[in-house]
């Protein structure tokens, strides 16, 4: 099955949501909800899928939730085989958890250019209540550093990227 073209619109859409990101950072402050800086901001009226978002969703509950939602995507979608459901999953669990009818709105928006996006995936129980908001403050951890990396085997690394995405490797003589 030929899916770049739907590879391309996702990696367009995920430009979008960090676009929205970067915006909704800069106009509000991290307490304020998304639905209210969608009222008063002009920059914000071409991002249709944050009207979809829980109206009560703070800037800084949507910032924690994209990153959780989205950071699989760029792997993902240069994978050989792409795992449309997993695609789909961590944006319904980590950005509508708790709001069915938003995570339905999501998927009508997304299926605009990527028709089968979220199909297959069992609905989020619509009597669930919200989960409490993500606070990173109460998972402070201190980050550990590995002293000794690896080294890449090369002969691997050029079996493993061979065809789609990247081009089949070229003789140097």
């Amino acid at each position: 099955m030929d899916d770049r073209f739907d590879r391309r619109e996702l990696l367009l859409h995920l430009g979008d949501i960090l676009d929205a990101l970067n915006c909704l950072t800069r106009t509000g402050g991290p307490g304020v909800s998304v639905a209210h800086l969608m009222q008063e901001e002009e920059s914000l009226q071409d991002f249709e899928f944050l009207r979809t978002l829980a109206p009560s969703m703070t800037v800084a509950e949507f910032t924690t939730r994209v990153a959780s939602a989205f950071f699989s995507w760029p792997k993902e979608l240069l994978e050989t085989e792409l795992n449309r459901d997993a695609l789909a999953s961590t944006v319904q669990h980590n950005l509508f958890d708790g709001n069915p009818d938003g995570w339905q709105a999501y998927i009508s928006h997304v299926q605009k250019k990527v028709s089968w996006f979220g199909t297959g995936l069992s609905n989020v129980n619509r009597d669930a209540l919200p989960e409490p908001s993500y606070d990173a403050a109460d998972e402070v951890s201190p980050v550990e550093v590995s002293v000794t990396a690896a080294p890449p085997v090369e002969a691997e690394v050029r079996n493993e990227k061979r065809g789609w995405p990247w081009p089949e490797p070229r003789s140097t003589s």
